[in-house]
């Protein structure tokens, strides 16, 4: 299993005045919304895809069945957009 690594051109914030997370870059900021936080949140460099789909269950245990792909499925586009690295 692959570790998952925040790309450190990126920074995961929480902005008052959005009352959200915010990954923050050199050029701008993108918003997220409470599930893509969450998931980010459990980024870090330690955790593998299953591990962090493991910690979601735990701490939301009323998640729906689909949580395992929802979360994959974002790590795929985070990595995609270059968010994050697996190692």
């Amino acid at each position: 299993m692959q570790k998952i690594t925040m790309n450190k051109l990126y920074k995961l914030q929480f902005e008052k005045v959005q009352d959200s997370y915010v990954l923050l870059f050199p050029e701008g900021m993108v918003n997220l919304n409470p599930s893509a936080a969450e998931i980010l949140l459990q980024v870090d460099g330690k955790k593998s895809d299953q591990d962090i789909i493991k910690a979601l269950h735990l701490k939301f245990p009323d998640a729906p069945d689909d949580l395992a792909e929802d979360v994959l499925d974002f790590l795929r586009h985070a990595q995609s957009k270059e968010w994050i690295h697996c190692e």
